[in-house]
């Protein structure tokens, strides 16, 4: 049987690795076939076996899925709902986000998804509007304008779209503030969803009213209701940093811990026949009634948690262990693990996408093989205590270091000294506190969630300053495959029993992917990463020995940017700890809305800009100057040109920001990239007069992201490029690129790229300019076509 569910399991994986779905007909083939092999009792026919049915399983839900997407049509259509709000709303700085179980649509010309995302903008298009109270379960009339599934695609990103079809998201929108009609129809909506969301809505309501003001509120919430949304991203870093970021959530360790208590005192009552005459133990034995209380325990709080994976992991580890005690089956450890697994894959098959997913079921894989069988002298419940706690700690640490690393690029130094004090801090003395505080009446619940933020509060002191240590975490960029399969096979080495020969020889399966380097262009080549930001430019620009970040992407929110979204994400998996230089082209928030967030995380040798010298992002650099005309330098035989602004511009405070647009030419052996801004016609004209010659390129960033202010007939007709690169954000307010504008460069007979389209976009300059598309490259099922 688990042969059968790991095949199961990897053929889920497989799935989630499709550009396309298959057919129904190859689908149902590949079942059969699947089925029939598991009759043959042979383990590795029933692996491939149950291989086919879980490609199949998988298949068959995507396909459910995918189906109830939005129209093309009635994208940014203006629409009447009617549904309830079925999340925990999320509040934010510009409005609030929930999801929305449409009931009813007007005004669409084709069936609306049965469920969608929607925000409540409080100054939508600088219109300051107050949004309405939501909470979960209120049915809501609201005036909407959606868009199909749709988020960023970039190496090493986030999935949006994929998390949005794991969630049965198929569209996404806003809430139209100036128009009559949004109003609440219903209180509440009684169903078992809306119940626990409006449950946990409740818990966190009184725990953001009890710790008011207080720096780690957001933690407590994260431990009783599993949401994470308000813990700030300086917080993150430190638990990051320290390892201990599976402690701020309800891991399985805190529900194993709340199901155990449950579990003992369901026993304790129960074998005193609740102080009675009733004998209740001779009607059903105590464990029994303990293995139920400890399932039912641990399932009102996974519910409470938001069916996480690790959760849901426990939960169902749990549910089989309460079940084999119920109906007499003897069962181990394994078994107990891969009918988790196989659960967990059943019922969400998007869920081997998820790191959480790999974290969690290989430290228990871990764990048993670390320890299962192993026997030790007699000796006191403290010390065995001790000496468990302590051995599983290294075991843990020691075997996920090569999956850290393969899925975060880097690995908690300090990690067991800093989980040695916040697991029994956090599990043993915050989260009891919280839990107990969040559900008595005040003013022992504001004493109780005191008492948790303090202690919180002094523990994440104690990490800032370990997670501050020089070498508190080791980077290296994401392991090749081979490098991942040596680290596995040194780890096993490592961990095996004693009386294993040379045990610490298993770390030398480590140094290919502890000592892995950064990646650079060979001599006189040049790569240039055009980054799916939305609707704003970033760009790398890399030599063989040197690395230039021209803009920094935009300005999402006060929490999100470019670049903590994007940029940080792909420099951190390519091992990339340091820029050469940073180009902002001007003081727009599309274009600088990242730069201080990848100067505080980036190392940087300087910073040039049209910015004045008041800006932030001047203060923050570690060395300034502003771009002018004229400027020019050579790396490993690359030339870079500074063609605009002028010197005299600086001084015409009739100028927008964006005329003073920081324009690159880089020029790798006979090819060149023109990267200009967000310059307009009159700085086009003026770079024609000034640089006729000058301006020759194969790539063109299209100045302005394609606006009508732009790309004049004659400025392209000076560069001459054979492609042109847009970048813009999927159905952007602006309609950027403008269709007049597409029209002259398809005059010219210039191949087009859009982020929006293509995703991300890397050019290789060598012999030749070759452009890769991230979409095309890695394309999936789910993603928009």
């Amino acid at each position: 049987m688990r042969c059968v569910i790991l095949g199961f399991v990897a053929g889920a994986a497989l799935l989630q690795t499709r550009a396309a779905l298959p057919d129904e007909a190859v689908v149902a083939g590949l079942a059969i076939a699947g089925a029939l092999m598991l009759l043959l009792r042979r383990p590795v026919i029933n692996t491939v076996g149950g291989g086919l049915l879980g490609f199949c399983w998988a298949a068959f839900l995507a396909g459910l899925a995918l189906a109830p997407t939005l129209s093309k049509e009635d994208e940014g259509r203006d629409l009447a709902l009617t549904g309830v709000v079925d999340s925990l709303p999320y509040n934010f700085d510009q409005g609030v986000r929930f999801h929305f179980r449409v009931e009813q649509a007007q005004g669409a010309r084709f069936p609306v998804p049965p469920r969608v995302a929607l925000a409540w903008y409080t100054g939508f298009r600088d219109s300051a509007r107050q949004v309405g109270d939501v909470q979960p379960g209120e049915r809501w009339q609201l005036t909407v304008r959606l868009q199909r599934p749709h988020g960023n695609a970039n190496p090493h990103g986030f999935d949006y779209e994929a998390w949005l079809l794991e969630q049965g998201i198929r569209a996404t929108g806003y809430i139209r503030p100036d128009v009559d009609g949004n109003r609440r129809i219903d209180a509440f909506v009684p169903a078992f969803s809306t119940l626990v969301e409006r449950s946990r809505a409740t818990l966190r309501a009184r725990i953001r009213a009890a710790l008011a003001g207080k720096e780690y509120a957001g933690v407590i919430v994260a431990l009783v209701v599993g949401d994470q949304r308000a813990i700030d991203q300086s917080d993150w870093k430190v638990f990051n940093r320290t390892g201990i970021s599976h402690l701020v959530s309800i891991s399985g360790l805190h529900i194993t811990m709340v199901a155990g208590l449950f579990a003992v005192i369901a026993s304790s009552l129960w074998r005193r026949s609740f102080f009675t005459d009733a004998q209740l133990p001779l009607i059903v034995p105590a464990p029994k009634v303990a293995a139920l209380a400890g399932a039912g325990a641990g399932l009102l709080y996974v519910l409470l948690a938001g069916f996480g994976i690790p959760a849901q992991r426990t939960l169902y580890m749990l549910t089989v262990v309460a079940a084999a005690l119920w109906f007499g089956r003897i069962t181990n450890v394994s078994h107990v693990l891969c009918a988790a697994l196989g659960l967990v894959v059943l019922l969400d098959p998007w869920a081997v996408r998820a790191p959480g997913f790999w974290l969690s079921f290989g430290a228990i894989a871990v764990i048993l093989y670390a320890t299962s069988g192993r026997t030790r002298p007699r000796e006191t419940r403290m010390a065995a205590a001790l000496r468990v706690g302590t051995h599983t700690q290294y075991v843990v640490t020691i075997g996920l270091v090569p999956l850290t690393m393969l899925l975060f690029s880097q690995v908690s130094l300090v990690s067991p000294f800093a989980n040695a004090l916040a697991i029994p801090l956090v599990s043993f003395i915050v989260t009891p506190l919280s839990l107990a505080g969040s559900l008595l009446p005040a003013p022992l619940s504001n004493i109780l969630l005191g008492a948790a933020h303090l202690v919180m509060e002094g523990l994440a002191a104690l990490l800032a300053w370990v997670g501050d240590m020089r070498f508190a975490v080791w980077t290296a960029p994401v392991p090749d495959p081979w490098m991942f399969a040596f680290a596995i096979a040194g780890t096993v080495w490592m961990l095996a029993p004693r009386g294993w020969p040379v045990r610490w020889i298993g770390v030398a399966g480590w140094l290919p992917l502890l000592a892995n380097l950064p990646t650079h262009p060979r001599e006189g080549e040049m790569h240039v990463t055009a980054f799916d930001v939305g609707q704003g430019t970033a760009l790398l620009i890399e030599t063989s020995h040197h690395r230039l970040l021209y803009d920094t992407g935009p300005l999402y929110s006060t929490e999100s940017n470019g670049g903590n979204r994007v940029i940080l994400p792909y420099l951190r998996a390519r091992g990339i700890e340091s820029l050469d230089g940073i180009i902002v082209s001007h003081s727009d928030v599309d274009h600088s809305g990242g730069a201080l967030t990848i100067l505080d995380a980036v190392k940087t040798g300087w910073v040039a800009s049209s910015l004045w010298f008041d800006h932030p992002v001047v203060k923050a650099s570690p060395s300034h100057h502003r771009c002018v005309a004229g400027q020019g330098w050579l790396w490993d035989g690359i030339r870079f040109e500074m063609l605009h602004p002028t010197p005299e511009s600086y001084a015409d405070t009739s100028l927008k920001t964006n005329a003073r647009s920081c324009t690159l030419r880089i020029t790798s052996g006979r090819h060149s990239i023109l990267l200009a801004g967000d310059i307009e016609a009159a700085q086009e004209a003026q770079l024609l007069a000034r640089e006729s010659r000058g301006l020759r390129s194969d790539v063109l960033l299209a100045p302005h992201h394609g606006s009508g202010t732009s790309s004049t007939q004659a400025f392209l007709a000076g560069v001459g490029p054979s492609i042109a690169l847009f970048q813009v954000g999927y159905r952007n307010r602006y309609r950027h690129p403008k269709a007049e504008v597409i029209q002259r460069y398809e005059k010219l007979g210039v191949e087009r790229l859009r982020t929006d389209q293509a995703g991300a976009v890397t050019f290789r300059f060598g012999a030749r300019v070759d452009a890769t598309e991230y979409r095309r490259e890695n394309a999936r099922y789910w993603h928009l076509r």
